[in-house]
This record gives C-alpha cells, structure tokens and sequence, in this order.
C-alpha cells in the first residue's frame, strides 16, 4: 500500500509560506505583523534593506543565482546585525529549496538556529520548516525530532502538523504510534471548523488495519464512503466485514458496489454471485450472471456456465439450469457437468435425456462419485421402465459401501415392480383366455 505518494503530494507548496514572509523577511502571525514591520526597520539598516529588497526581485522574478550572489554577499558583509543575518539566511535557505538544493537550504536554516538572538516566531517557523525539509530528504528520525522541539514552541498548532507528524511514523512503521497524532489532528480540524480532510481519514484506516482492529476499519470506511464513494473503499469495507465475519453486511457492501456501477471486472461480478449464494439468494446470483453473461462482461467459458448452474440449481430453476449446464457440459473434458445436467433432466422429469447425459459423463470419466451417477442412472432407467439396465446400474452402485443400502432398495422396488407386473401380466392372460373360452361357448350355445 503506497501511502506516502497520496499523503505528501502538496509538501513544496507548503514550504513556501514557511520558507519567505513578504517585506519582513519572516513568517508572522496577521496580529504580529504591525510590531514586526516597525521593528525590522529600526534592526535593518537602509543599505542591508535596499539590497534585500534588490534580491527579492531577482527571486520573484525566477533569477536565483543573481538573487543568490546578492544575498551571499550581504552575509560576508562585516558588521551585520544578528537580526540582518537571520533575514538573509532566510532568504537564502529559500533560494536554495528553490533551485532543489535542500540540502543546502538544511544546512542554512540550522545555521538560522544558532543565532542567539533569533526571535521565537523566527525559530518557530523555521524548526517547523526544517522538519519539512527533512521528511522531503527522508530523515524521518530528524524531523520527529524536529516535530518534538517544535511542538514544545507552538501553543496552537494547526491540524496540518499533526498529520505530518505521523506521516514521518508512517515513513518509520511506526503505525500504532500514528493514530493518536492522526485522532488529533481530526478533533482540532473540527474545533477550528475545518474540513478534515479524505487522505487523513486513509491514513488513520491504514494504521487501524495494521492493528487488525477491523472494526475501526469498518467505521473509517463507512466515513469515506459517505463523503468521498470509491469503489476501493467498498471493497475495503467488504474486507473488513470478511475480518468481522459480518457476512449479510459483506453481500449488502458488494450489492452497494454492484448497484452503483462499481463493479466491472469478471472476478468482481463472479464474487458477487459467489456471495448471493453463500446469503442463500442464489436466484439473485443466476440472474446477475445471466445478465453479465448477455453483456459480455462474464465471459461464456465452463466455470462461469458452472457456476450460473450451481445457482438455478440452488434456486431450484433447474429448467433455466439445463441451459447452462449444457454449455458448461459440452465445454468441459471431464464428465461431472454431463451427471449434473442429467441429474437436472432427471427433476424435470426428462428422463431419456437423463440417461444419456449421465452415459456421456461416464464415457468421459473424471466422476467424483462413479456410484452416485450409477444410482441417477439407475432412476431415470425405471422411470423409463428399462427395469435390467436400471438394476445393472444399482448393481454397479452397490460396490460402493457408502451406496449399497440405497442400490439395493432401489433393487427390491424394482424386482417387486417386475413380480407386481407379472402377475399382472398372468392375471390379465388369464383373465383373456377365460374371455376366449366363453366366446367359444356362446359360439357353439347360439349354434343349437
């Protein structure tokens, strides 16, 4: 899971408000400004000001290096207050993360630091700008670091800061230590009245899934669902109603997703059916597939023809089974299919197809149970009334020890069928031949 690309996207846009003020040369609060402004110009001297001013210029302008040069030598100037310095090291750190040399700005900004008079606003924005600028060169230990001293300076700090804290943890696996710093950033957007913002809530969901606390994962999701819907957010709710064992809320998310038009890759779509049936509502699951089927979107292979079976057969459809069944039959090498689609045959009562879809099975082989296709067999065989082939068939389903109690029930009924119609057969013989001896008598009775 790649966080880092969505969480610090915006990092350089951010240092600029923290790298440069406008005329004062540092960062200050709206209420500060005023006082600022009136005590830069008693620290600067007109000539450190007008040469500042000269290179402010250069830099708006993009021409760093002329900035620099201009900047450079103000700093080697003798005789430079340590309020003049602290401005044009300022200016300096930024020229340099300007032109990408952090490294440089890193090293300018700390020499920032050392100054001893260097006001508190001043090393409050700068510690802070530092610990940008190491997370940007992946010093994740130095800008904790740097986070720690910073927030002992700031009274009110932004939510921003807290999220940056734990985007540094992140960086360091240090996931169960990024909630808190996460919780809080979201508790202080919302006292400010802010909005909190969607890649927070993926990064606290983040160190929540990494606890396995899937419940917090579920609740995240919820959340993300309701105020920024994306399919991967469905699919991570459905994950943890999977972890949760939450299995109606897991078909209700794939449902939410199907209903939406979220769901468009055959595996996606065969899942959802997958689910139907596992809810037992596999006439749902058939239908859907039916339709995905016809849109081309489930591919017309044996598995999917398969699994369209397995679910008219759970409805009890089996006539819409038998179509797909005989797809997934005729598109199969081994004969389990052929035994479903006479089983099919064999409850709708066509009993000739029966058989020979059963036979087709045989001959191809790979039956998981060669005595239960003999005992479906043996049953459309009587129902035709082909009374040995039916009893050759139980006999072949009687070797099996699990089957044998069965095969030979069905053996008794039809031998018991077979006695039952031959005496049948004699009585009605009988009952003929008496019929034809008093014919004969009525014959020779009229003769006389």
């Amino acid at each position: 899971m790649s966080i880092s690309n969505r969480i610090l996207p915006r990092l350089a846009t951010v240092l600029l408000s923290c790298l440069i003020g406008a005329v004062c040369f540092a960062q200050t609060t709206e209420e500060e400004s005023a006082a600022q402004k009136t005590k830069q110009a008693q620290a600067v001297s007109k000539e450190v000001y007008d040469r500042i001013t000269v290179a402010q210029e250069a830099i708006e302008a993009e021409n760093y290096s002329s900035a620099l040069n201009i900047l450079n030598g103000l700093l080697g100037k003798k005789g430079l207050t340590e309020y003049e310095q602290q401005n044009v090291l300022n200016y300096i750190g930024f020229v340099q993360y300007s032109t990408d040399d952090v490294k440089g700005a890193i090293a300018t900004y700390k020499k920032m630091l050392q100054i001893p008079s260097i006001e508190p606003q001043i090393r409050k924005s700068t510690v802070y700008t530092l610990a940008q600028l190491s997370t940007m060169q992946e010093d994740y230990a130095g800008a904790l670091k740097l986070m720690d001293e910073w927030f002992v300076l700031e009274t009110n700090p932004p939510p921003e800061a807290y999220i940056l804290y734990a985007q540094n943890l992140y960086q360091m696996n240090r996931y169960k230590d990024m909630i808190k710093p996460i919780e809080t950033a979201m508790s202080e957007a919302k006292r400010r009245e802010t909005a909190v913002k969607e890649d927070w809530y993926v990064l606290l969901n983040f160190a929540y899934f990494q606890q396995e606390d899937y419940a917090k994962v579920r609740d995240i999701q919820k959340i993300l669902l309701v105020n920024w819907p994306k399919k991967r957010y469905w699919f991570s709710l459905a994950g943890a109603y999977t972890e949760l064992g939450e299995e109606n809320n897991l078909v209700n998310a794939y449902a939410a997703a199907h209903t939406q038009g979220m769901l468009e890759k055959e595996a996606e779509l065969t899942t959802m059916a997958q689910l139907y049936m596992q809810a037992e509502v596999p006439y749902k699951a058939g239908k859907m597939l039916e339709e995905e089927m016809a849109k081309g979107r489930v591919a017309k292979d044996a598995k999917n023809y398969r699994l369209l079976s397995q679910a008219w057969t759970l409805a009890m459809e089996d006539e819409k089974a038998i179509p797909a069944l005989k797809e997934a039959a005729r598109l199969s090498n081994d004969g389990e299919l052929d035994l479903r689609l006479g089983n099919a045959f064999l409850n709708v009562g066509q009993y000739s197809d029966c058989v020979s879809s059963i036979r087709t099975g045989i001959r191809k082989g790979g039956i998981k149970s060669a005595d239960n296709a003999q005992i479906s067999l043996g049953m459309c065989l009587y129902n035709m009334k082909e009374y040995n082939d039916a009893i050759a068939a139980f006999r072949d389903a009687a070797k099996a020890d699990r089957s044998k109690r069965i095969a030979n029930q069905w053996i008794n009924v039809i031998q018991s069928d077979i006695e039952r119609n031959e005496q049948i057969r004699l009585a009605e013989a009988a009952a003929r031949k008496q019929q034809e001896s008093l014919a004969k008598r009525r014959q020779v009775t009229e003769r006389f």
